[in-house]
């Protein structure tokens, strides 16, 4: 059985052509309006700085409205407890003034019936 070996498809010559052409096809970078690497740095420095600074402003300003929604929100429960005890003690008196109330009709009925009871008896006795 014979053996084919199969080894690279290329030439020494290929191999230059091939990377002058890759070569060829990459602009370089024009250097007229460029930055070094370090000036570039410190201007995204800077801008994360700012992004940052803003972002911890913000943060702050977020953080203080959170305590002054806080501190409404405990006040408007002591507000609605203090409201809740108004009302309860509102309802204890309305139904001790309906008591009363029960309580002295009972009173003027039997007040009415000695009354005529009373009554009934001068009658009877004058015309006796």
């Amino acid at each position: 059985m014979k053996r084919l070996a199969v080894g690279p498809m290329t030439n020494p010559e290929y191999n230059e052509w091939w990377v002058r052409r890759i070569n060829d096809n990459i602009s370089e970078p024009s250097h007229e309006n460029s930055q070094s690497i370090e000036e570039y740095l410190r201007v995204v420095l800077s801008e994360l700085e700012i992004i940052k600074q803003d972002f911890e402003r913000r943060n702050t300003e977020l953080e203080k409205k959170i305590e002054q929604i806080e501190e409404e929100k405990i006040n408007l429960r002591l507000d609605a407890d203090v409201q809740k005890l108004e009302v309860e003690r509102l309802r204890k008196g309305k139904i001790k003034a309906e008591e009363d109330l029960d309580s002295l009709k009972t009173d003027y009925k039997k007040l009415r019936l000695s009354m005529r009871t009373a009554r009934l008896g001068k009658t009877s006795e004058w015309l006796s």
